[in-house]
């Protein structure tokens, strides 16, 4: 039963916990309404014990967003689920923006979830990816020239507040679910348009390789993913400690690290080391490409006199006196 898949999923990865309160993000879709469906029964069945408050955004797109709107509002009318909507105008937000329509819509959609999960206190977003979704993540990435961590795909968790609980489940199996449970979920037709990189690998990449190729690619893929996943979580746990060791001074917005220790340690740790301490000092890493990094490498490796370097317009990376130092500008 697909039920107790996802069950297990949830069990595996402690994606849910007890008492937890946990926002379903709904499209209405077959994903989304699978997920709601599956999670509405684990509760009721009291297998963990939580509560699900649905979120649903109407892009305004196409013309048939309303009804799909409606026919989330009446399932979670039928169970009692509290639901909470919101109209936005995805087209022009993405011009005033200068996003892409996809961006655009995907930033509207979380900074809603965001918005429900402070004012209900909530302590879980819901998010219906699967493993379809993963996998057409790694791929994408391979074609952009991700790192290992690109070839992650989608996590089961992120940010101990994003949850995937369909993550190790197929399309083909949510779709047989939906319609053996009869939810006749609703279709966006864009899906099938190919005019963005995804769709594009959904629709022609992937069926080509199962055709040409290995029929079973999503669960090699998989496998993969897995394998990569256990060696980088192995790496961030190194890099954690050599951290620690060579640090000088920790503080919000400033981290100093010891020169001398730093230039000792093996080229993939420098790296590493970069991209954890950028974290630590701004809480992120957008925009740090790898020309940025190994710029920075050039730098702590020369050290003649005092150089500083600003990857992007959050930070500043100086040397001099034998120190390396992440600022927050």
């Amino acid at each position: 039963m697909l039920r107790k898949k996802v069950l297990d999923t949830i069990k595996k990865y402690n994606l849910i916990e007890q008492n937890d309160k946990m926002i379903c993000a709904v499209s209405g879709g077959p994903d989304s309404i699978c997920m709601l469906d599956i999670l509405r029964r684990i509760k009721e069945e009291k297998k963990i014990d939580f509560e699900i408050i649905v979120c649903h955004v109407n892009h305004l797109i196409r013309e048939e967003a309303t009804d799909d709107e409606q026919y989330v509002e009446n399932y979670c009318s039928k169970y009692q689920i509290p639901f909470f909507s919101k109209k936005i105008d995805v087209k022009r937000l993405a011009e005033q923006n200068k996003q892409g329509t996809e961006e655009a819509g995907r930033n509207a959609r979380y900074e809603f979830f965001e918005e429900i999960y402070r004012k209900e206190n909530a302590t879980k977003i819901a998010i219906a990816h699967n493993k379809n979704d993963k996998i057409e993540t790694i791929i994408m990435n391979v074609f952009r020239g991700s790192g290992i961590s690109g070839l992650r795909g989608i996590e089961p968790i992120r940010d101990n507040k994003y949850i995937r609980p369909l993550i190790e489940i197929e399309r083909t199996e949510i779709e047989k679910y939906c319609e053996e449970n009869k939810l006749n979920p609703r279709i966006d037709k864009t899906n099938f348009i190919n005019d963005v990189t995804r769709n594009k690998i959904r629709n022609i990449v992937i069926p080509y390789i199962k055709e040409e190729f290995n029929p079973n690619i999503i669960n090699t893929l998989n496998r993969l993913s897995n394998v990569i996943t256990e060696e980088d979580e192995y790496m961030k746990k190194v890099t954690i400690e050599i951290f620690n060791k060579i640090k000088i001074t920790e503080e919000e917005g400033l981290i100093v690290l010891d020169l001398k220790k730093f230039n000792i340690q093996d080229e993939a740790i420098r790296k590493r080391l970069i991209l954890y301490t950028i974290f630590k000092t701004i809480g992120n890493t957008q925009n740090i490409e790898k020309i940025n990094i190994e710029d920075i490498i050039k730098l702590c490796s020369n050290n003649i006199g005092n150089k500083y370097l600003t990857p992007n317009k959050n930070i500043k990376i100086s040397v001099g006196k034998r120190k390396v130092i992440f600022e927050k500008i």
